[in-house]
């Protein structure tokens, strides 16, 4: 089932992949409860939901997709992470060279036909959309084995990293933790229908133009591993995201004006706009391969 959100805070799901049936009047209190606690609850208690859901969609026609206003999937969950550089993505690369590791990404998610925003920060070389699955949290997780893991999974959503390369920080606060630095969407694909998310199609283009096209059989750490790592440290809950890493070939800079969409094979094609408010920036970079140096002066006083 695809599960997203629309117009005015309204829940709906895909039907026939080309409508959108509204099954808001299945959720009790949703303006009381908030558009984030809401969708965590449905998440949390699916199994219930999912009858109703599929009752409603059996009995309505709902309305064209291209008429709803895509909102991001998840509002603002209690946790958006990321991993850091998790694919095999060059020949110099091995499984065992890749640590488990994670940032925070701003909870407020970006959803389809946002605008993110690149502020003009001098000692940035340049901005990327790094393409990447995501996976959502469906039920409490804690010191979970690998071999539970993916009982703790609802389901996935495509998401860009947004990135500025060329600072040094001590943090990927600034680098990749702005506000609309996390686009998602356009909908949640729970996880009966990806059958292995370790080998879908992930694709980004930027004004209509192919960049990214990978497969996510390359990723080192999957996603039981992740899930179990993570849950060491902390307490994953339902409605938190963690974004997986991305494959780096591909990678291109966007500056103002550009538009870039993310599909996911079997998950759905999201579009997002670009706002600059500094000069372009069209440095070729390549983590590992080809990273200018930032301008001088460009650490971490100037930002």
């Amino acid at each position: 089932m695809k599960i997203l959100r629309f117009n005015d805070d309204r829940i709906g799901v895909l039907k026939n992949e080309n409508a959108v049936v509204d099954v808001s009047g299945t959720v009790s209190a949703l303006k009381a409860k908030g558009p984030q606690r809401a969708m965590e609850e449905i998440l949390s208690n699916f199994r219930r939901y999912r009858r109703k859901f599929e009752r409603v969609a059996a009995q309505e026609n709902g309305i064209p997709l291209g008429n709803a206003k895509l909102l991001a999937p998840l509002p603002q969950p209690r946790k958006c992470l990321a991993a850091f550089s998790n694919y095999l993505d060059r020949p110099d690369r091995s499984p065992d060279s890749f640590p488990n590791e994670y940032f925070y990404k701003a909870p407020e998610l970006l959803g389809p036909e946002g605008t993110v925003v690149l502020l003009d920060l001098a000692p940035v070389v340049v901005y990327q959309a790094e393409a990447e699955i995501a996976f959502v949290i469906g039920k409490t997780a804690k010191n979970v084995s690998e071999k539970e893991a993916m009982n703790y999974v609802f389901g996935y959503v495509p998401f860009f990293d947004i990135s500025a390369r060329g600072l040094t920080r001590r943090s990927q606060f600034v680098p990749k933790g702005q506000d609309t630095y996390g686009p998602c969407g356009p909908w949640i694909t729970s996880k009966d229908e990806i059958p292995d998310p370790h080998n879908v199609i992930v694709k980004s283009w930027i004004n209509g133009e192919l960049k990214q096209n990978y497969s996510t059989k390359h990723m080192v750490h999957k996603i039981p591993d992740q899930i179990a790592w993570l849950s060491r440290f902390i307490r994953l809950q339902p409605g938190d995201v963690v974004t997986t890493g991305t494959y780096h070939e591909g990678l291109a800079p966007i500056n103002d004006g550009d538009v870039i969409e993310i599909e996911i094979e079997g998950m759905g094609r999201a579009k997002f706009f670009v706002k600059g408010h500094g000069p372009r920036k069209d440095v070729a970079w390549t983590p590992g391969v080809s990273q200018p140096t930032p301008p001088a002066g460009g650490g971490m006083s100037r930002v």
